[in-house]
């Protein structure tokens, strides 16, 4: 299984309680990461395409509700900075 997105308001993420998940914030850059866990993120603003060691290319965006399997290689390219919700599960 690969990434999955879907799309909330913040309305939704406050009452899924997702806003008080830990806050994660980053400016355009690129680096490697790997997913040592499940991990949830929900983007504040922002930009970013993560493309994984498979070739999956995926971009994501403000509002986005992000699952990353556990696992995963990638390579983050952030192109307007973000900021983020996220948690491991």
């Amino acid at each position: 299984m690969g990434i999955t997105i879907k799309k909330l308001s913040e309305e939704e993420a406050k009452a899924l309680g997702i806003t008080s998940w830990p806050k994660w914030e980053q400016g355009e850059s690129s680096f490697d990461w790997y997913y040592g866990d499940n991990e949830d993120c929900y983007l504040l603003e922002g930009e970013v395409e993560v493309e994984t060691s498979e070739g999956e290319k995926v971009r994501i965006g403000k509002g986005d509700f992000v699952h990353f399997p556990c696992g995963i290689k990638c390579k983050w390219h952030i192109t307007k900075p973000i900021k983020q919700f996220y948690h491991f599960c």
